[in-house]
Parts: structure tokens; C-alpha cells; sequence
């Protein structure tokens, strides 16, 4: 990622949330009120014009991003099919008794903002990359700030998660949490993927779960996206957030297992596989 810029990645999830209000059949889909709040944040936080968004929210632009998807078919979709999946957990484990939600690497998404009045009793925390993470507050607090969500503003690759939550007045280690990583374990070197699942494990109480989503490993080691998967690769080095991490599905088990997870695949939609990237969620 570029040190000293937002997420362009984000950025572009955060259009695609957008742009998919568009398409026929996708509110069948997507969580209650995401769209409206996606392009309430993107505006008011100064990431995109209103210009922008309204060009987003067009069957002209579905139609680009359907010309798009031939690369990476149903990657379009997939945007989607994630937001529900990562909600679907939330809700879920919430239901099972957290207390705690902690989102990593968190963009533009408005999960914490829009659940936070529902569910009063429960602490959201965002985590995110300063330089995007200074955009995303500047659009919260236009929209109205939850008491019960805190947004965290620091760079992961410079300080461990175990410090900054220990930190947090906030924050309580032995209390069952859902920790959220969208789309994030694709852009890190295996050292930092194995350290972040090893740091929840950490600050997190016995009966959390985590959900995730990830790449699958091609044959030659590298993450596999399909046909088009070395042009796809060389566009997000050259835009500077490569996809450096991936895994065979079949050796999931026994990663999370070494950074003291157990995989749950009969957790709601853990499984699943749309576009590009696989579901997962673990239980400690």
C-alpha cells in the first residue's frame, strides 16, 4: 500500500457498493442501508465527489463493471455477496453473545455505523491505515458520531495490535469479540498474516470468531485469480497494493490451528466462494 495515500482499494470497493444499488436483484443482497450510507461517507469524508457517486449509482456504470467482470468472473457480485457475508457474522456472533466487533483494515465500509444504534450494548472498533483512516473520521463525524464506535487511526506494519487495543480504555481482552478482515490478508507477506491471526487470538476472549476472506493459491505459489491472473497481479503491483498472500483451501485447517483458531466452516456462508475470494470464519 502507498504509505502516504487512502486506499485506492477501498476506494474502488466502496464505488462497487455503490454502483451495484443500481443492479436489479442486488438489494436482495446487500445489508439494509448500505448504499445510501456508502455514498453518504464517500461524500462527506471528501474520497469522492457527489458527481462521482451519482455517476457510480448508474445502469451506464453497471454496464462497465459487467464489461469488467469477464476478467474476474462474478467479481462484481462478489462485492456484495462479502459485505453480507462479514454482516452475516457480525449479527451472528453478536446473537452468540460478543460484546466486542473489531473491524480490520476497515475503508469505507459503514458496518459499525450503521449497526451501532442497533445493537447499543455492543463496542465497535475500526482499525485502519492513517491516511485513509483520517478521511474515514471526517465522514463520520459529519454523519453523526456512535457513542459505542471507536475508529482507530494506525499502521499495523508499524505497531501490533496487542498494543494499540491494549491502549483503549474501551477494549476488553477476555470479552467474545467478531473480528472482521475483508478483503486485507491478500494485500500482507505471510509473516503478517500469521502475526495478525496469532494478535486476535490474543486480545480476544474464549468463544470469538473471526471472518475473513482470501485468495486461493495457484499452482505456482501464487495467488490464483483465474485466466487473467498475472495481468491482475501486475495491476495491483503497479497501482501499489499487491496481493502478496494466499492459500489452498485445503490447508486452511491447520494455518489457523498454529495461530491458535479452529476453522468453523458450518458457521452461515463460511465456505462460500464468489469471484475471486473464499469465505472463512474461525472460533477460538
Amino acid at each position: 500500500m502507498r504509505k502516504d495515500k487512502p486506499s485506492r482499494t477501498a476506494y474502488k470497493v466502496a464505488l462497487s457498493v455503490v454502483t451495484l444499488g443500481a443492479k436489479p436483484g442486488m438489494d436482495k443482497i446487500l445489508p439494509p442501508g448500505i448504499v445510501d450510507a456508502t455514498e453518504k461517507l464517500l461524500v462527506a469524508s471528501g474520497a469522492a465527489s457527489a458527481r462521482i457517486v451519482r455517476w457510480s449509482r448508474s445502469q451506464r456504470m453497471v454496464s462497465v463493471y459487467e464489461a469488467f467482470d469477464s476478467m474476474l468472473p462474478g467479481q462484481f457480485e462478489a462485492f456484495a455477496h462479502r459485505k453480507a457475508f462479514c454482516e452475516r457474522q457480525v449479527r451472528g456472533g453478536i446473537g452468540a453473545g460478543a460484546t466486542q466487533i473489531l473491524v480490520l483494515g476497515a475503508g469505507y465500509d459503514t458496518m459499525g455505523w450503521r449497526l451501532a444504534p442497533e445493537f447499543s450494548g455492543v463496542n465497535f472498533f475500526e482499525i485502519d491505515h492513517p491516511a485513509t483512516a483520517r478521511l474515514k473520521a471526517r465522514g463520520i463525524e459529519a454523519m453523526g458520531q456512535r457513542e459505542n464506535l471507536c475508529l482507530i487511526s494506525e499502521d499495523l506494519s508499524k505497531r501490533k495490535l496487542v498494543d494499540i487495543l491494549k491502549d483503549n480504555e474501551s477494549w476488553v481482552q477476555s470479552a467474545r469479540t467478531v473480528i472482521v478482515a475483508e478483503g486485507l490478508v491478500m494485500y500482507l507477506p505471510p509473516e503478517a498474516v500469521t502475526d495478525v491471526f496469532c494478535q486476535c487470538a490474543e486480545i480476544a476472549g474464549v468463544g470469538s470468531r473471526i471472518a475473513f476472506t482470501y485468495i486461493p493459491t495457484g499452482t505456482d505459489g501464487r495467488p490464483d485469480v483465474g485466466r487473467w491472473t498475472r495481468l491482475m497481479l501486475w495491476l495491483q503491483k503497479v497501482i501499489g497494493e499487491p496481493w502478496i498472500w494466499s492459500i489452498r483451501p485445503e490447508e486452511l485447517g491447520l494455518f489457523l490451528e498454529e495461530a491458535d483458531w479452529k476453522n468453523a466452516p458450518e458457521l452461515g456462508g463460511a465456505t462460500g466462494k464468489h469471484g475471486v475470494e473464499f469465505y472463512a470464519v474461525a472460533i477460538k
